[in-house]
């Protein structure tokens, strides 16, 4: 009893901490972890996999705010890079491209998987927004083979050809894993259909897509530090992608609250709030429901796939700006679930 009592502590202080605990290690292990880096694909692909396992396709609904929302995601994405660029050259102290790159990035980078969860504590649609996080990761898949050739164009590669390149390598990194978990949902129930049963995630999985983020932020931490060692980066560039990415996080909680507030859905699903986890958490009205909802959608992204795909194709050291949002999302969202706490 008492090593069990022991493991249940652990464990929920693993979970309090595991965001600084990983990024410590991550920096201390680099030249270790930086190794690691081939793995990052895969992990990121059973993240998804797992989280889509635990939705039922045919339960989503697309609301007006979910199309609103990725509107303003993806244009804000690029009318800040080319803002910013234009800016540059009329003020040398923002020339620098890793900063438009890097605030590029924190705007387009798809909704975090975590997502429903933390709205579900704070009260908000786990359905919903579950929704959206399929739509934003498929928009993204879509988006990124576009217009990463034009951001950081690579010598004696044609348009079409990077293109390509990077389409066959995001497309199935994020639509795969959505096919997949649907297409073991079919066949599993078309098994178990004499039983009647409905496919459910075993319990024991569940906190897998959690230890997977915890091992990706790990080897993501290793990449950027031995890159910031092995090519130094002026302080004027790092402050502007940390400012650009708190900035950007906050202009998107904003913008998240005003749409779900403003164009509410109509329906939210049984499981609007996670009662078992925060029952404290009970927005009554649908537009509350929906605030909550629409800023978590837009404000919390995925920034583990933001690095990897910055690191991969982009300028390495434009990882730093996904990297700074992390800390600051993970920062504002302990406030949230704090204060909600607190109530």
């Amino acid at each position: 009893m008492a090593r069990e009592r022991e493991k249940q502590m652990f464990l929920k202080w693993f979970d309090r901490y595991a965001l600084f605990v990983s990024i410590v290690v991550g920096a201390i292990g680099f030249p270790v972890f930086r190794h690691l880096t081939p793995l990052l694909p895969t992990m990121i692909f059973f993240m998804l996999f797992f989280t889509f396992c635990k939705v039922n396709p045919l339960d989503l609904r697309l609301h007006k705010w979910h199309i609103i929302a990725l509107t303003v995601q993806l244009c804000l994405a690029i009318g800040v890079y080319y803002l910013l660029l234009w800016l540059g050259r009329r003020c040398p102290l923002i020339s620098h491209p890793l900063i438009a790159q890097s605030a590029m990035l924190c705007f387009l980078m798809p909704t975090a998987t975590a997502a429903p969860i933390i709205a579900g504590k704070l009260g908000g649609s786990i359905q919903n927004l579950t929704t959206f996080t399929l739509i934003s990761n498929l928009a993204t898949a879509v988006v990124v083979p576009v217009f990463f050739p034009l951001v950081h164009t690579v010598e004696g590669m044609t348009f079409c050809m990077a293109s390509w390149l990077i389409l066959r390598r995001v497309g199935p990194l994020l639509l795969g894993p959505f096919l997949s978990a649907w297409l073991l949902r079919l066949v599993w129930n078309y098994a178990h259909r004499k039983e009647g049963g409905e496919f459910v995630l075993p319990t024991r999985m569940s906190q897998w897509p959690f230890y997977l983020w915890v091992g990706t932020i790990v080897i993501l931490m290793g990449q950027i530090v031995n890159t910031l060692v092995n090519e130094p980066l002026d302080g004027v560039a790092l402050a502007g992608m940390v400012i650009g990415a708190g900035v950007s996080c906050a202009v998107q909680f904003m913008l998240g609250w005003y749409i779900g507030e403003h164009f509410p859905a109509g329906s939210h699903g049984a499981d609007y709030q996670d009662v078992v986890i925060n029952p404290a958490a009970a927005p009554k009205t649908k537009a509350g429901i929906s605030r909550l909802t629409a800023g978590q959608a837009l404000g919390q992204k995925n920034t583990t796939l933001a690095i990897w795909m910055a690191q991969t194709y982009l300028l390495p050291l434009t990882a730093i700006g996904p990297a700074a949002y992390m800390v600051v999302q993970n920062l504002f969202n302990s406030y949230q679930l704090w204060r909600m706490r607190t109530r």
